[in-house]
């Protein structure tokens, strides 16, 4: 029997990790320490590079705004007890008041390395119907006041402050902070991603990327198995302007086997620091999205 079923993949390939069961943690040495390289992957991995170096997708890429962070920040302190965590998690929100009508159209991005981006700003309002989505008679964190400020987060282009609305919460001295802004539109990518035909024990998509900082040689992933194989490899293809990165699945068992879809976290570790190099999936040819833990709030470009 198959791993995986089809409809599984599907979820896969549109980068949506809160599809998957279990999610466990192991360190995979990116280069030949990987095992399971196939002409096919290498192939591949060499094309998508190839494909992005000096693009017009990557010169957009560089330009634009896109979060590799949480778009939440919790108060100072995180939450009092295990009842407002729980509410927290469940999206469980109370209004009590009104909320600001009228925010800027607009508002700046502004990077620590340098250089801004001017990009439209969402509302108060819209913004808590994204933190609101619960509706359960469980407990409740009550939102009293926002207003307009910034928050500082991680992006493709490095740590950058962007606008935020600053949630008070009823108890708590310091605000929630959630994203005032949107991702920018992701360009199209110059080389097509394989279909689903294609797929295999040796070439699979990425669920996404948990931590990177661009002075470090190594990053964290998310990556997918079944449930009869020894877990996810990832192998590494790098240059001067890339990382592309090449999932698969290590000694599937031919046996029974039941039909699930598993996540693993996964350490990969670089010849080299990260720098400015795009982090490219090789499966889908496309940057590698963030990917929080299942059930968080954060932002999404994919």
């Amino acid at each position: 029997m198959r791993s995986v079923k089809l409809r599984q993949l599907l979820v896969v390939l549109g980068l949506v990790a809160a599809g998957a069961t279990g999610c466990g943690e192991e360190t995979a040495p990116g280069g030949d320490e990987v095992g399971d390289r196939t002409p096919t992957a290498t192939n591949r991995a060499r094309q998508v590079a190839d494909a992005w170096a000096g693009s017009e997708a990557a010169r957009l890429w560089r330009q634009g705004y896109f979060p590799l962070d949480e778009s939440v920040q919790l108060p100072e302190g995180g939450f009092r007890d295990k009842a407002d965590e729980r509410a927290y998690t469940s999206q469980n929100f109370a209004l009590r008041g009104s909320l600001p009508k009228s925010p800027p159209q607009e508002e700046e991005v502004r990077w620590r390395s340098g250089g801004s981006l001017t990009v439209p700003v969402t509302s108060a309002q819209t913004a808590y119907e994204k933190l609101a989505r619960g509706g359960n008679s469980g407990p409740r964190l009550t939102v009293t006041d926002a207003r307009l400020g910034e928050m500082t987060l991680f992006t493709s282009r490095g740590p950058a402050t962007v606008p935020a609305w600053h949630f008070t919460l009823d108890g708590y001295d310091t605000p929630l902070r959630r994203v005032a802004v949107s991702p920018s539109k992701l360009p199209r990518p110059p080389i097509k991603a394989k279909s689903l035909q294609e797929a295999s024990d040796k070439l699979w998509p990425l669920a996404g990327l948990t931590t990177m900082a661009q002075g470090d040689r190594t990053v964290g992933l998310v990556a997918h198995h079944g449930s009869c194989d020894d877990g996810p490899a990832v192998d590494v293809l790098e240059t001067e302007d890339n990382v592309v990165l090449s999932a698969s699945i290590r000694n599937r068992s031919d046996g029974p086997c039941t039909d699930d879809l598993r996540m693993k976290k996964v350490t990969v570790k670089l010849d080299r620091p990260v720098g400015d190099r795009m982090l490219l999936d090789a499966f889908t040819g496309r940057p590698v999205p963030y990917a929080a833990d299942p059930g968080s709030l954060s932002p999404t470009w994919s």
